[in-house]
């Protein structure tokens, strides 16, 4: 059983107007297979949310292109009214073919459309947080950006973000529109994206990392990682969140799941306390 998130055993990160605990919720996974149409079991999927904020989640991470649409709809249909202190971030620009297809579209009129289509599907009058889901290389980043900045000037969104992203493209984004999160791929094996999350550092820019699971050859019988996960009584998935976690003050994980069960087990992520010495092991393992 997870124990209940607070602000001491996870830390809390500003995104924007908001304080959020630092392990959020990524809905990604409660959709079809291929991110695509409706979940195999909606119950699951509906009790997986509410279960998320009764251990003290509060951000779950979701984008129209889930489903698509689908994610959302779940996330409004479980917790609507939604807790005062829940950030629902989203994000839109890109379009979906079929299960697991994905097409990039930062046009401004197609940005509208989504950000539209959010607002009715998760049932809000303002988005919190946008969160750009790739920069469009035939579109103008001005464009793209300041199509954002109008709608948060019109009151429909509050903040916004970027995925998958290089520090250039932030940079120049920075100089459009203040941001306020970053969300690309990084983990224990995978951190292609150090440099971007040591700007995010050095501007107090909230990272979510997605894919923050993956561990690849690190899982092999008598790897540190499982080690140390033994050490701690706490599964391999455990201990690379707790690294994630303990790797920077702006790290904010959103592990995904479709489990109740693998939920909780995530989120007891946050009593894990790793000795600097087993951080380091597992830094230099990878």
């Amino acid at each position: 059983m997870a124990d209940q998130l607070t602000d001491t055993n996870t830390g809390t990160l500003r995104l924007g107007d908001h304080s959020v605990r630092r392990l959020g919720f990524g809905a990604m996974r409660i959709t079809g297979a291929g991110v695509w149409g409706e979940p195999e079991d909606r119950d699951e999927a509906l009790a997986v949310l509410r279960r998320a904020i009764e251990l003290g989640v509060n951000l779950i991470d979701t984008a129209d292109s889930y489903g698509p649409g689908v994610s959302e709809e779940l996330i409004a249909e479980a917790l609507h009214p939604y807790p005062d202190d829940l950030l629902v971030a989203t994000k839109a620009g890109f379009l979906r073919d079929g299960p697991g297809k994905w097409r990039t579209n930062g046009r401004p009129e197609h940005l509208r459309e989504a950000v539209e289509g959010s607002l009715k599907r998760l049932k809000l009058d303002r988005i919190d947080l946008l969160q750009l889901h790739r920069i469009d290389e035939d579109v103008p980043a001005e464009d793209q950006l300041g199509t954002l900045t109008e709608l948060r000037d019109e009151g429909k969104i509050a903040h916004i973000g970027l995925s998958e992203i290089s520090v250039d493209q932030l940079e120049h984004a920075e100089g459009i529109t203040p941001i306020v999160s970053v969300q690309n791929r990084f983990n224990l094996e995978d951190r292609a994206a150090e440099d971007v999350l040591e700007a995010c550092e050095e501007r107090g820019i909230g990272f979510i990392p997605w894919f923050p699971l993956a561990s690849g050859n690190l899982m092999r019988d008598g790897s540190p990682l499982e080690e140390i996960a033994e050490r701690h009584g706490a599964s391999p998935a455990q201990i690379a969140l707790a690294w994630l976690l303990r790797r920077s003050e702006v790290m904010l994980p959103i592990p995904g799941t479709s489990s109740v069960e693998h939920l909780e087990d995530n989120l007891a992520t946050a009593e894990i306390d790793l000795s600097d010495e087993e951080v380091a092991e597992l830094g230099g393992a990878a």
